[in-house]
């Protein structure tokens, strides 16, 4: 068996499309999207995101508090809330669509969309960034946060609210945990997404009114 063509040292067990040529499992795992374009039909990388999907969820379950007190809820703040109603709108619409879209999938969005908000470097472009695959409703969350903004009650000509990178993250990851909570550990399920499409049907109903809370 030939050797891996980057280090020259381990067996080459892993044929790579992308550089037709043979790689180590570890050089394989260590070029992966970085130096190496796989192509997304890769068994490897099929095998590798998956693992890297429980990874991040793992990581942000152990990182965030278990449970909010009411007084520490910033979805309380109706300013705030008007944001998480932007952050979930394009999951609601995505979920209708898709019916196989899981709980799983809405809370990798919302992390993606998280990771971007806190990369954000304005107009300098990031070469590593912008070769990395693109997660669809993530980015649709990207878009919505980028676009909302707050009225306030007593009009006034440029009166309009934007909100703080700080503020952004804060409320990506208090829906987070409304995903972890309301799922009960199956997030191959729809238990989140279920509950977010009979919110929104409520809030439909309430159409008449300007300004519109949500609670998760």
């Amino acid at each position: 068996m030939a050797k891996c063509s980057k280090c020259k040292q381990r067996k080459g067990k892993r044929y790579c499309v992308a550089l037709d040529d043979h790689l180590c499992s570890l050089c394989c795992g260590l070029l992966r999207e970085k130096e190496i374009h796989c192509p997304q039909n890769c068994s490897f990388l099929e095998t590798h995101s998956s693992y890297q999907e429980d990874r991040i969820i793992e990581k942000k379950q152990a990182s965030q508090p278990k449970r909010i007190s009411p007084e520490e809820d910033i979805l309380k703040d109706e300013r705030i809330a008007w944001l998480a109603f932007h952050i979930e709108a394009p999951l609601m619409e995505y979920a209708i669509r898709k019916k196989s879209f899981t709980d799983r999938e809405a809370l990798l969005s919302l992390e993606y969309a998280r990771e971007k908000i806190e990369k954000d470097k304005g107009l300098l472009i990031i070469l590593d960034e912008a070769n990395k695959p693109k997660n669809e409703i993530g980015e649709a969350i990207s878009q919505s946060i980028d676009r909302c903004r707050y009225e306030k009650k007593i009009i006034i000509s440029g009166n309009q609210d934007i909100y703080k990178k700080d503020e952004k993250i804060r409320c990506l990851e208090r829906i987070m945990l409304s995903v972890q909570f309301i799922s009960q550990g199956n997030l191959e399920g729809r238990a989140y997404l279920s509950q977010l499409i009979h919110r929104f049907s409520k809030l439909k109903e309430l159409s008449t009114q300007k300004k519109l809370i949500t609670k998760s």
